[in-house]
């Protein structure tokens, strides 16, 4: 009889095989229909781009993005302890209640983009008391926190397969709700310092270029996380060539439910927005360990974490916005929502140059 573990990592590997590279047929339709468009060629930069990757996945001239949906992992770290953040463990459950709540700062940016946020707690510490969960916070949990990276792995193969498997459940459920459109965003104090860990590995670079103050550190507590991330990627000695490895020992359960979030997306056809240094690290680890998901991998903005633009470049993509945020909580993926509907009104309702007796502009 297969164990729990065995079946959600054979869930997960027969995923990620079941997914196949892009048809590029309507890529072709979609630049030649932007090429009818009254409008100087190529005129709406980066946003011709992704309306061309949209109808890439989804198979048609006219996607539907349906219901927008920010899925906000939330998770802790048991990197904190080592006095790499400016706040503790339990703001990371505070922020999760205000979430849940409708109250923080993705929610009333949402409520502004026509988007729906969904909570989700895929690893945070235990509350005082089971009254303290509130009811619209989706319980995924893997565990209470993962181990302190510094001293050993910071998860197990059977809570990082786990992980991952609930990100690509959600994509089907939320899809079979009506979503055509999601956010992959995260909350979990200390995730700069993982995102940091695991890109530093996967981009080949020293620690130090990809280490940002994440929520505001000084200095000083930069400096101590720089050493934290050096001396966990000489304690764990995780291989370049498997992601997965590396996030496991030097990730985050927020991490790898994103990481599931873009995998089930090119599984179901469901576009995922990338939001800001986590959730682009986590899209790095999904489109290393499954090439053909970077299809359903959309860029939202550019982080202004050091290594923002690094992994992007590293993915592939190119964000629409460059306007310095930091913030999390899928916070630039729905800044991104409304760029991306007045771009599909565009390539959907404007006029021609035929239409409009116009002769068209020719391909310099």
């Amino acid at each position: 009889m297969m164990s729990t573990t065995d079946a959600k990592m054979e869930y997960v590997l027969e995923t990620i095989a079941s997914i196949g590279p892009a048809d590029e047929t309507f890529r072709k339709q979609a630049r030649e229909k932007w090429k009818a468009c009254a409008k100087p060629l190529g005129s709406l930069g980066v946003l011709e781009g992704m309306v061309t990757d949209l109808c890439t996945l989804e198979q048609t001239l006219t996607p539907d993005l349906g219901k927008r949906v920010a899925v906000i992992f939330c998770a802790d770290n048991g990197v904190v302890a080592e006095g790499v953040t400016q706040t503790g463990p339990e703001v990371t459950r505070l922020v999760a209640d205000q979430l849940s709540a409708g109250r923080s700062s993705v929610n009333r940016m949402a409520s502004v983009a026509g988007v729906d946020v969904v909570p989700v707690d895929i690893g945070m510490l235990a509350p005082e008391n089971e009254g303290d969960v509130p009811p619209q916070l989706l319980q995924r949990a893997v565990a209470p926190g993962t181990a302190d990276l510094m001293h050993g792995p910071a998860m197990t193969n059977e809570q990082l397969f786990a992980a991952i498997c609930e990100g690509i459940r959600l994509v089907e459920e939320l899809k079979a709700q009506g979503a055509g459109l999601l956010i992959a965003g995260e909350m979990g104090i200390g995730n700069t310092t993982t995102s940091s860990a695991v890109a530093a590995v996967l981009l080949g670079k020293d620690p130090d270029s990809v280490t940002g103050k994440g929520a505001g550190l000084t200095d000083k507590a930069l400096i101590r996380k720089m050493e934290v991330i050096r001396e966990a990627i000489r304690v764990n000695r995780p291989d370049p060539a498997s992601p997965l490895d590396v996030l496991r020992t030097l990730g985050g359960f927020d991490l790898a439910g994103m990481c599931g979030l873009y995998i089930g997306g090119a599984k179901f056809g469901v576009p995922v927005l990338a939001d800001g240094f986590p959730s682009a690290v986590a899209a790095l680890c999904a489109a290393r360990t499954c090439p053909n998901a970077s299809k359903a991998i959309f860029a939202s903005h550019v982080s202004a974490e050091p290594a923002g633009q690094m992994v992007l470049a590293a993915l592939g993509k190119t964000a629409p916005i460059a306007a310095g945020m930091r913030l999390g909580e899928g916070t630039g993926g729905v800044a991104c929502v409304p760029l991306l509907d007045m771009a599909l009104s565009v390539f959907e309702e404007a006029y021609t140059f035929e239409e409009g007796g116009i002769e068209p502009y020719e391909e310099l």
